[in-house]
């Protein structure tokens, strides 16, 4: 055997060991809303930073906002499934057949804002965990939600009925059709124009979307109360390649993702929550916080649909099952 050839074996081992002992791994991030959206300074940006540190380089994420890698919300998951994005956030109301434990957080008196709503998530996070063929890296919760309108302003049970109501997932489109209303499911990012040219009536969702979806422009009123709790949002990161990494990579990733950075989404999210209505009151729109008699009005209008799906069962237990893990220790 040559010197040559010699040198060149020694430097092929010398290559593979230093390959196997650090394989970089870059992630791709994909988002819907744009890269200005609050969660992207407080939770995505510190998670990808937080990833590269403790991972000393070995791991980076790559963002992907504003629908780059998919136009429409509603496939986030599906994306995440194919390989198109390795990790993803989205709302699990958009395929509400596929996460129906996940969506009970918009049942009536399970939170009251966006940090109960989180640990409420986090409270069942065992058990939602299984509805997602993903690596859950994050649970994060909105405060209750609240109707927007252009035209009529909702003070009253009567004043909703026979509206045309926007809504993000199918449970909270059963409340709206019990209240008299017609449920329209539409993502988000659509809602402005609609509500501006008049295709809906309303819109149902969580203060922070007036400010991130300038909903206070084709708005006029806002009504504070609808008998419902939170929007449910996830960050996932595709199992397959969660699976592939070595032990120490998994390490970094889990440390990355424990409780912490849920709560870090729901602080952000609360505060979204307070701006979203002060943009809106800064901007003229009327405010309208019902009296607790008309509260009770609508809550008794939707009690035998809350009853009827809290008698459900969603995968291997029941509805009430699944609300009362939520609400441990919030009551």
């Amino acid at each position: 055997m040559s010197l040559r050839f010699k040198v060149l074996i020694c430097a092929l081992a010398a290559f593979s060991v230093s390959g196997s002992a650090k394989a970089e791994i870059n992630l791709s991030f994909a988002y819907f809303m744009g890269p200005k959206h609050h969660l992207n300074e407080s939770v995505f940006k510190p998670f990808a930073k937080h990833i590269e540190e403790i991972s000393s380089g070995e791991i980076t994420v790559t963002q992907f906002p504003g629908g780059a890698l998919n136009s429409s919300p509603p496939k986030q998951y599906s994306i995440m499934l194919d390989g198109v994005a390795d990790i993803v956030f989205t709302l699990p109301g958009y395929t509400s057949e596929l996460f129906p434990k996940t969506n009970l957080l918009g049942l009536p008196g399970i939170c009251d804002d966006a940090i109960e709503c989180t640990r409420a998530l986090l409270n069942a996070r065992h058990e939602l965990e299984k509805e997602y063929n993903a690596k859950v890296l994050a649970f994060i919760g909105s405060g209750p939600q609240i109707l927007v309108t252009r035209d009529k302003p909702i003070r009253t049970l009567e004043d909703i009925q026979g509206m045309k109501i926007r809504v993000a997932s199918k449970l909270a489109a059963e409340f709206v059709e019990a209240l008299g209303a017609s449920a329209v499911a539409q993502p988000i990012t659509v809602v402005h124009q609609n509500l501006a040219n008049g295709v809906i009536d309303g819109v149902l969702t969580s203060p922070a979307a007036i400010r991130l979806f300038k909903l206070y422009e084709p708005g006029n009123f806002i009504t504070t109360y609808f008998p419902g709790s939170g929007l449910s949002f996830v960050i996932l990161l595709n199992k397959q390649v969660y699976e592939n990494l070595s032990d120490q990579q998994r390490a970094w990733i889990d440390t990355a993702s424990t409780d912490k950075l849920s709560l870090t989404g729901a602080y952000s999210y609360h505060q979204a929550d307070l701006a979203g209505i002060q943009d809106a009151r800064d901007a003229g729109v009327e405010v309208i916080e019902i009296p607790e008699s008309e509260k009770v009005r609508f809550d008794n209008a939707v009690k035998d649909t809350l009853d009827a799906l809290l008698s459900m069962t969603v995968g291997n237990k029941s509805a009430i099952e699944i609300v009362s893990l939520m609400k441990t220790g919030l009551d």
